[in-house]
């Protein structure tokens, strides 16, 4: 007998700060974990399967990220009904969002899709504790003018493989970014942020292990003085051999969103 199975795509949000990433791992708390543990008591037992669209780092957070779950015999009748119940039930820092159905051919990691990250900072002082979960402190002055230009060089097709952690000979580095910029902070408030922050926006189909943390760490290091414009600019041109030594905190880091693309 064939087992009927339902396919359904649910949007959460999490602060990642407490999390060990995404990934289960043998003693770790993590993302994926929770979800799983908390599914596993509102179905009751009910066989299912979940799969994420792709893994976030320990304490990176997500405003929007999204995982596929296949539920076994039974659909899901009431999806206002199953997000009030999940909510409930899901640690405090994870918030699920929505719920809808997708068919058979969908697939969450392969399905064309967008990301957005986002990377909290600011400079110059420091910040009141309650900042750290979010937020990035560079405690040095930074250029931000001259980190804003840096940051376009990433703009367009260009050899990444130096913005890869533990980038080996056989990996597809080149990759495109559709946009990259650094912006003044205009989207996170608190009473305890510093007057002014800022945020560096990167947005693609794809990224490699650390690659937005390894370019926010050459963009901190551009505004300390330490490296050049000509340096960036280099550091992505196909012969590069440069390796990046400064991987930024990734408590600032955030999935901002992600949009699938129609077939």
């Amino acid at each position: 007998m064939n087992t009927k199975k339902y396919f359904y795509v649910i949007t959460i949000q999490y602060l990642g700060y407490r999390f060990h990433g995404w990934q289960k791992q043998p003693n770790l708390k993590t993302v994926h974990l929770m979800l799983d543990k908390t599914l596993n008591y509102i179905l009751e037992g009910r066989r299912f399967k979940t799969l994420g669209s792709g893994r976030t780092d320990a304490m990176v957070s997500a405003q929007e990220a999204a995982f596929e779950l296949f539920l076994f015999d039974e659909p899901i009748d009431d999806f206002t009904a199953f997000l009030k119940l999940f909510n409930y039930n899901l640690p405090q820092d994870i918030r699920a969002l929505s719920i809808k159905e997708v068919d058979s051919s969908f697939n969450i990691i392969q399905h064309s899709k967008v990301k957005e990250y986002l990377y909290l900072f600011t400079h110059a002082q420091k910040q009141h504790p309650f900042c750290a979960p979010i937020m990035t402190t560079i405690l040095d002055e930074l250029n931000i003018n001259l980190m804003t230009q840096g940051a376009k060089l990433f703009e367009g097709t260009h050899n990444f493989k130096p913005y890869c952690f533990r980038a080996t000979d056989n990996g597809i580095y080149t990759r495109e970014v559709l946009t990259c910029e650094i912006v003044e902070n205009t989207i996170f408030k608190a009473n305890f942020f510093p007057e002014k922050s800022y945020i560096l926006r990167v947005k693609g189909q794809g990224f490699m292990r650390n690659q937005i943390r390894l370019m926010m760490g050459v963009l901190i290091k551009l505004g300390k003085g330490e490296v050049s414009l000509n340096y960036i600019e280099n550091s992505l041109k196909a012969d590069s051999k440069e390796v990046m030594d400064y991987i930024a905190p990734a408590s600032g880091l955030m999935l901002n969103s992600i949009t699938f693309k129609q077939p």
